[in-house]
């Protein structure tokens, strides 16, 4: 499935890998933020965009891997053997060995993702509160929150794979 990957790390025994296709989205990602920046908080240098721009896309990156380091977490308190997690330009995956062994353990599998990214988007939040007077700041922290809804209710749309079609296949 991904055939020109590198490994980045290994957390909490999980290594993670990111595929040469991701680096495309960071591209795009903080191209286009670094465009969009001036609209959103406007009467910055230019240099305060880009900054903003590749510390919003390295906290995409960081994000992705939240919420799929949530599912691996889960998967291995079932016993689901988790061969690493892998980011690519669709988003990320943690690549399982096998699917889980009741509804209960899919469940809580698929669900801690999208709960893991509503989280930080809460914590987001409340640090964009705490920032008001550095709108370089306050404005990556914003945008970073709004990736993590985002990514939260897109992943409950009830279609297999994205994990709200396991979570519907875990009701049913």
């Amino acid at each position: 499935m991904f055939w020109h990957r590198v490994k980045l790390c290994t957390l909490f025994g999980f290594d993670v890998h990111i595929d040469a296709t991701w680096l495309l989205l960071a591209v795009l990602v903080t191209w286009s933020l670094a465009s969009a920046f001036p609209h959103l908080v406007p009467g910055l240098l230019a240099g305060a965009y880009l900054a903003m721009a590749v510390a919003t896309a390295l906290g995409l990156f960081g994000s992705i891997v939240f919420h799929e380091m949530s599912h691996a977490l889960v998967a291995r308190r079932y016993g689901i053997v988790i061969r690493g997690i892998t980011l690519f330009i669709f988003g990320g995956v943690a690549e399982l060995e096998a699917e889980p062994g009741s509804a209960r353990g899919e469940l809580l599998m698929a669900i801690a993702g999208p709960v893991a990214s509503l989280l930080l988007g809460l914590l987001l939040f409340l640090l964009a509160g705490l920032w008001p007077a550095v709108p370089a700041v306050a404005g990556v922290f914003r945008y970073l929150e709004l990736i993590n809804w985002t990514l939260a209710i897109f992943n409950l749309v009830p279609a297999f794979p994205l994990d709200g079609g396991r979570v519907l296949r875990a009701a049913l």
